[in-house]
């Protein structure tokens, strides 16, 4: 099911680079948007990956901040931005994000592949890495992810913004509710006002901020400004329980005790989705992880403040 909807709204000088990849699920084949910056010929990637309910184009910043270095991947996560919609719902989870992602990287064959996610797209890359440590196609041999046939991808280096192994059911659930909700607007300044008010956790912004983080997670559809995703990204986190939190949970801390590169992690000050007390148990559990934290923010830092981009760049260009 495709979203339909029409180009975001955007400056006409320094814009990315929009492609399309088809990946599979049960249902069917479905096509991932993403969004590149750089030399296309550049065969070191970083590929960033964006939290629950934004798009590929939060990375806007950070990207003409490492576009020079890197070839910088973005992609819209299915469901979401000027990604396709899955028919089947349920299929909105951690394992079919996985999946399409691997299919990217395929599609990239990155010589050096480095990573950042935030929240969600943190939780995608620790699922990736968790995959890697198991199975017998997708597996690390001296810090390397071999993808069969289509490439042999050194792994270089992760950044988790404000994410980590621990769950929360009450919390899934919670979010599973906001993201449900039809929202629309008659302006786009309500949009921005909207934004404003229940994203609190992204620190302090000014108004051509705010408008930044608005214009690509609403989008002008019939004469009204609406969320640019499928509500039913909703749905999942109706069924999920206690055990399966437990059991996602498990696997998540197995996998980041493996990840065998260098890695940091990001935390907001006031972040309610990852505590302190995870974040110092994760660099207790991981001796090559390192912790930053930005204060006055919660979840999740958007990386656009200077000083955050200096943190991610810092870390991934060092020698």
């Amino acid at each position: 099911m495709s979203s339909a909807f029409p180009a975001a709204r955007s400056s006409p000088a320094d814009e990315p680079r929009l492609d399309f990849v088809a990946c599979a699920s049960p249902a069917g084949l479905h096509r991932m948007a993403y969004w590149e910056w750089g030399d296309p010929d550049n065969d070191r990637v970083l590929v960033c990956v964006h939290g629950l309910t934004r798009t590929g184009r939060d990375f806007d910043p950070l990207a003409r901040a490492l576009d020079r270095e890197y070839r910088v991947v973005c992609p819209d996560i299915v469901g979401r931005g000027r990604s396709d919609w899955l028919i089947d719902p349920n299929a909105y989870v951690i394992p079919q994000y996985v999946a399409d992602l691997v299919t990217l990287v395929a599609r990239l064959k990155p010589a050096r592949l480095d990573w950042v996610g935030t929240s969600m797209g943190g939780l995608i890359g620790l699922g990736l890495a968790g995959m890697a440590a198991v199975s017998p196609v997708l597996r690390p041999d001296r810090g390397s992810w071999g993808l069969g046939a289509a490439a042999d991808v050194p792994l270089g280096r992760m950044v988790f913004n404000d994410i980590g192994p621990a769950l929360d059911v009450g919390g899934l659930v919670r979010i599973g509710e906001y993201v449900g909700q039809d929202l629309r607007f008659d302006r786009f300044e309500q949009a921005v006002d909207y934004v404003r008010a229940v994203s609190a956790g992204f620190g302090p912004h000014d108004a051509a901020g705010w408008a930044a983080l608005t214009e690509h997670v609403f989008v002008e559809r019939d004469g009204c400004w609406v969320k640019h995703y499928d509500l039913r990204l909703a749905q999942p986190f109706a069924l999920q329980t206690s055990e399966t939190a437990v059991a996602a949970e498990t696997l998540l801390w197995q996998a980041w005790e493996h990840l065998s590169v260098p890695s940091l992690i990001l935390r907001g000050s006031q972040s309610d989705i990852l505590t302190r007390d995870t974040a110092r148990l994760m660099t207790e559990r991981n001796p090559r992880a390192r912790l930053v934290e930005f204060d006055g923010v919660g979840h999740a830092p958007t990386l656009r403040a200077a000083d955050q981009i200096a943190s991610v760049r810092d870390f991934l260009l060092a020698p």
